[in-house]
């Protein structure tokens, strides 16, 4: 069942997000006037085709769905001659400032649309984590902030600005840090605890651009907080069953410090290989009398795979729940965050992908078409919400790839015209020969590394 979602998800993002490039490129493409033999989903030999009418493109489905194509009169393609009464209406025939707007047009489609939907999200509303900080981890940037667990992030200001802006969640919170973090600034995040409000500054200065991944709010101490932590089930012959933990009990705290995240507690755990630890757990039913004690376990210490490293282990399965919020917006408000949301994930793309080539950032960022699918089912079983989103993500992605200038690509010919536009002179044929040869190993050698990227991640080597 869950490879059937994967497959139904993934064919309705593809389909989308090609529908959507290549209508960019057909609709500008006919508001200048030229015209458009052909409007192809897919590579390969067709699956179903027809021709309108009104205007003669043929459209099609072909049966390679991994892309699409808009096919345009221009007299350099070969075969039947063109009649005199087409030749104004020929792609190589227009303006440069009208063949710019045409290829651009595809990867300007892919922006629009995932400015729409993160607006549809923001609208709709969507239920997110709150801004509860758990307990950070000694010597990271929370930690000497002055955090130490359970308060809530409400706002975010420039250190030198001064102007406050609202966090709403933990996603909020976690765009916000990341802009500041490439932006190599220092903030002041504004939370409330139970002693009142105060204010936490944080120097981002230091981070380098390798530390800015997926991962950096964990490296500067910041993971979901403010929730339950509770065991699911208990391992038999464990160090867990040994000290008396039971499936049911809700942990409350580790050493004196609040276990209100599993991922902080498993980290704290790993790092106690041998070593007692005390947890803090409350026995009984919620709408019962509960008991507090104290349980003192030795974690297993155990070989990890991936460091050789000795880590510790209880044997306890863990069960969390995060307090969440209902994040919803107006109309207008929504647009202007779906905006900058699109902007700040495309500038984020740009970034990541220049560090990748100065090799700054590891090329196992790269992702194909398996892990794609990966993406678009789990986001699907989640929920429309997250479904949209994951949409609009890939359509920014390919909105930038198409935009980066390599021959072959829109980028590359958005280079030629803005050659000819400057120079006032076409690039040559020989020479958009030999840089298409170019651009074609580029593109053919990052699908062979997103490919293995994705087989690694399947086969876990």
């Amino acid at each position: 069942m869950n490879l059937l979602i994967e497959v139904v998800a993934f064919a309705v993002a593809i389909g989308v997000l090609v529908v959507v490039h290549e209508y960019g490129h057909y609709s500008i493409a006919r508001l200048c006037g030229v015209k458009v033999l052909r409007f192809s989903i897919g590579f390969g030999k067709p699956l179903a085709r027809w021709v309108s009418k009104k205007t003669g493109t043929e459209w099609t489905i072909a049966a390679l769905p991994l892309g699409g194509y808009v096919k345009m009169l221009d007299e350099r393609e070969e075969g039947a001659p063109i009649a005199p009464a087409d030749l104004p209406r020929a792609f190589n025939r227009q303006s440069v400032g009208k063949r710019i707007a045409i290829v651009a047009a595809g990867p300007v489609a892919n922006f629009i649309l995932a400015i729409v939907l993160f607006a549809a999200v923001f609208a709709t509303g969507v239920t997110e984590p709150a801004a509860i900080v758990a307990a950070p981890a000694a010597d990271t940037v929370a930690a000497r902030a002055g955090f130490d667990g359970g308060e809530k992030v409400v706002a975010v200001r420039d250190a030198n600005a001064g102007e406050s802006e609202p966090v709403r969640s933990w996603s909020d919170l976690r765009w916000k840090l990341l802009g500041a973090a490439f932006d190599h600034k220092r903030v002041v995040l504004t939370a409330k605890d139970a002693h009142g409000t105060f204010d936490f500054p944080l120097d981002l200065q230091n981070l380098s651009d390798k530390e800015v991944d997926d991962d950096f709010m964990s490296r500067l101490g910041f993971e979901p907080g403010g929730g339950t932590l509770s065991v699911a089930g208990v391992q038999p012959g464990s160090a867990a069953l040994n000290a008396g933990l039971l499936a049911g009990d809700r942990i409350r705290a580790v050493d004196g410090r609040p276990a209100d995240n599993a991922t902080t507690f498993i980290n704290y755990i790993k790092s106690h290989a041998g070593k007692p630890v005390v947890l803090q757990i409350e026995r009984g039913a919620k709408n019962q009398p509960v008991a507090l004690q104290n349980l003192t376990i030795v974690p297993a210490a155990q070989r990890d795979e991936a460091t050789g490293q000795p880590i510790g282990r209880i044997g306890a399965e863990l069960a969390t729940q995060v307090p969440s919020i209902d994040v919803r917006y107006g109309p207008v408000e929504s647009l202007r965050l779906g905006a900058h949301r699109t902007w700040d994930l495309a500038v984020y793309s740009v970034r990541m992908f220049g560090r990748m080539i100065t090799g700054e950032a590891s090329l196992k960022n790269l992702s194909g078409p398996v892990t794609i699918a990966d993406y678009a089912g789990k986001s699907a079983r989640l929920g429309p919400s997250a479904f949209l989103s994951f949409l609009a993500l890939v359509s920014i992605s390919l909105g930038v790839l198409n935009l980066l200038p390599i021959p072959v690509l829109d980028g590359g010919h958005l280079l030629y015209y803005l050659v000819e536009a400057v120079t006032g002179k076409a690039v040559s044929d020989r020479w958009q020969l030999v840089l298409q040869r170019a651009g074609l190993a580029c593109i053919v050698a990052l699908s062979a590394i997103a490919l293995f990227n994705d087989l690694a991640r399947l086969i876990h080597f």
